[in-house]
């Protein structure tokens, strides 16, 4: 065949392919979506910020889209009326997650608390998340400390601010949440690094961080698992093992402890998490060992990133807008004294604050496509058919931003959130703003995570003037973000404090 029957017939080809897929799609009444390429499907279309090639592929095809990502049938929800359809009204068909390669190093995905799928022992564990770390009891108990690690950080910039050098924002944030989680859950201060043990873990979970962020050819090609090509999975179960054995032994320790102050009649004091999950081991006898190592990794993991890079954004937005810094400052001094630290009985007192919170949370969510859900049978959503297997990718980003739920979508107005009964839980049937989640699988760490969002935000703005090196302007701060296991900015904010107030 010459060269120019060839240039024929691959139009020719090309034609009845599309033709059969379209045929196809109709008949299986799949969403409407893009045409992909055969073996990879749509994957080329996803690029470095998938997010936004979703928010764009749903403007044409519709905010209930299918797409072919490599072996995989992705449906994309971009609109708050279907994410309520599949967060709330058809929760329990979407219940379950799509579990990424990396996810089952060590078996995680088979014990922990935001992997495995609904049963029993999930109902067990979400009900130890919900009522024994995160209820409201406990929270209050560990008020002091919250304060404690916020004041830390604010003088600690005081320290820097002295020096007249640069934070990096997202660097302090995620430090606070790191010392306050690891003292919350073991009362030992990983951030730190002062011992071998705290370095060590501190390094795996950096890892950990890293790898989860990484595209993995495995995950839309489930048959390249045995041979794990990037060595994802198996480095991720590295920087598990070593995590792991540090939690271990220290359950263990905390075990031996327990028995011994039984058997001479003393109470312990300590009422940290471990406490808690030990108490559960030796007497409750509804978790497992095993659960309870897996369940102190997710609450470092799941605590930590998110929570920072949201006042990071934060801060990012505020800094930009001369108006909302000043309106911030304002209410602030108002509601705490000039030079007064920020209390967490301040923050329903500060309702500006929490305005901007919302509006990041609107433009930047930590997980701009939730965690993927998947189907365990055939179901019917909005007039379509999604087959079994199918992963569910929830658009939170896209919803932030739809023209047709807010008005100028693009610009960061705080205002639009004061007076408004919108919350961030899809609390009355609104779903225009569900960083979290929302249904039996909304995140229980909402509690921790509002109050230090508030908290290091507050205290960042109240207690410094800030400015940008070298004289930078702050509208020119950049904005381009990157996606990852939470989104980042693309550039990490970099801003000089000037004297404490």
């Amino acid at each position: 065949m010459d060269i120019q029957a060839v240039y024929l017939l691959l139009p020719l080809a090309l034609g009845i392919i599309f033709i059969a897929r379209t045929i196809e799609r109709r008949a299986s009444k799949l969403p409407p979506g893009p045409w992909g390429l055969p073996v990879i499907g749509s994957l080329h279309r996803l690029g470095a910020k998938p997010h936004q090639s979703l928010a764009q592929l749903a403007g044409r095809h519709g905010p209930i889209m299918s797409l072919k990502l490599g072996q995989v049938t992705a449906v994309v929800i971009s609109s708050a009326p279907a994410a309520r359809l599949v967060l709330q009204k058809q929760d329990h068909s979407f219940a379950n997650r799509a579990i990424p390669d990396s996810i089952s190093a060590c078996g995680h995905d088979e014990v922990s608390v935001v992997w495995r799928p609904v049963s029993p022992r999930w109902r067990e564990l979400r009900r130890i998340c919900v009522s024994e770390i995160f209820s409201c009891h406990k929270m209050e108990a560990c008020g002091g400390l919250r304060r404690d690690k916020v004041h830390q950080m604010v003088r600690d910039v005081s320290r820097i601010a002295a020096l007249g050098e640069p934070v990096l924002i997202g660097e302090a944030a995620f430090r606070t949440m790191l010392s306050l989680i690891s003292c919350m859950v073991l009362s030992v201060d990983v951030a730190d690094g002062n011992s071998k043990a705290a370095a060590e873990f501190k390094k795996s979970f950096s890892g950990i961080l890293e790898l989860a962020g990484v595209p993995n050819s495995v995950d839309y090609f489930p048959w390249l698992r045995m041979i794990d090509p990037q060595r994802i999975r198996a480095r991720m179960a590295a920087h598990f093992e070593k995590i792991l054995r540090f939690t271990d032994s220290m359950i263990d320790e905390r075990m031996r402890q327990k028995k011994l102050d039984q058997e001479q009649g003393s109470v312990s004091e300590n009422r940290d998490v471990l406490d808690t999950l030990v108490d559960i081991l030796l007497h409750e006898h509804s978790l497992t060992k095993k659960e309870a190592n897996h369940l102190m990794l997710e609450l470092f993991v799941a605590g930590t990133d998110t929570t920072s890079s949201t006042v990071e954004w934060a801060m990012s937005e505020a800094l930009r807008s001369p108006r909302i810094l000043s309106r911030a400052k304002a209410e602030l001094v108002q509601v705490t004294g000039k030079g007064g630290r920020v209390e967490e009985k301040d923050i329903p007192r500060l309702p500006y604050l929490q305005a901007i919170v919302k509006e990041t949370m609107r433009m930047h969510p930590p997980a701009p496509l939730l965690v993927p859900r998947t189907t365990l049978a055939q179901v019917d959503l909005g007039g379509f058919t999604i087959p079994k297997g199918a992963q569910i990718m929830v658009n939170v980003w896209a919803i932030g931003r739809d023209p047709g739920t807010w008005d100028s979508p693009e610009r960061f107005e705080p205002e639009r959130f004061l007076g408004s009964d919108v919350d961030m839980r899809g609390g009355g049937g609104r779903f225009e703003l569900v960083p979290f989640g929302g249904g039996r699988r909304m995140c229980p760490g909402i509690p921790l995570a509002s109050r230090m969002i508030h908290l290091m935000l507050g205290s960042l703005i109240h207690s410094f003037d800030w400015k940008l090196e070298g004289g930078a302007k702050m509208e020119d701060i950049d904005m381009d973000d990157k996606f990852g296991l939470s989104l980042q900015k693309a550039r990490p904010l970099r801003a000089v404090p000037l004297a404490p107030l």
